[in-house]
């Protein structure tokens, strides 16, 4: 899609802004494509230089959205994956159309996780009782305005796909314990949102493992 409709290719430097772990980069650098990795939390960043080490047209950089470091008109597509929510959405739009090459695509990725009854919805349930900042960070909140808002203009495009993720319980444990709300160890809710996740994972499970069901968006459009 983005190939046919933003020109994406072999020769095209992409910027991954909010780049994590490299989950989203990996997938333009498979396609053949110059990848720069923004991030600013140093963990995160360092997991992301060792997943795309066998990437020699990958490079890390610790910056953020607002201040990436890129000299003007460098990359022909900024990307961010799972990461809009943390922007200062009018300074990261300033930024972007500052190092973007006409006609300056910007493509916006994130997965939005059905509640659809069972273990989804007290999965859900969990994290409105124990992960205060999950409501700020929640995607389902960001609508149409606000893309609107961000790309300056209605002409933007969306696209979704579904896809969906099983896990064991070590798995579902550690999917939380990874989220940049989730309470951390030590934290008072750690404990009981952990016990409450394991009973709920045992009430539900179908042979070992339970299924995140989700719908992946992808908004893109020029700035």
């Amino acid at each position: 899609m983005l190939e046919h409709e933003c020109g994406l290719n072999t020769n095209s430097t992409v910027a991954d802004v909010g780049s994590g772990t490299g989950l989203l980069s990996k997938l333009f650098l498979d396609f053949g494509c110059s990848v720069i990795g923004i991030e600013p939390n140093r963990e995160m960043r360092e997991a992301g230089d060792r997943f795309l080490a066998q990437y020699s047209k990958f490079a890390g950089a610790e910056a953020r959205a607002e201040q990436t470091g890129l000299p003007d008109s460098s990359v022909d597509l900024v990307t961010a994956g799972q990461a809009f929510h943390w922007f200062d959405a009018p300074s990261a739009r300033k930024e972007f159309e500052r190092i973007l090459r006409p006609p300056k695509w910007v493509a916006l990725v994130w997965n939005e996780r059905e509640v659809a009854g069972g273990f989804l919805s007290g999965y859900e349930h969990l994290l409105h009782r124990y992960a205060p900042d999950y409501r700020r960070v929640d995607h389902r909140q960001i609508g149409p305005e606000k893309v609107t808002e961000f790309f300056g203009h209605r002409e933007w495009k969306l696209a979704t796909f579904g896809n969906i993720q099983e896990f064991d319980l070590a798995g579902v444990l550690g999917r939380l314990r990874s989220s940049s709300y989730a309470p951390h160890p030590g934290d008072a809710a750690y404990e009981p949102m952990m016990t409450e996740l394991t009973q709920l994972f045992e009430t539900h499970h179908q042979s070992g493992s339970v299924a995140f069901l989700y719908r992946t968006n992808l908004y893109y459009g020029t700035v």
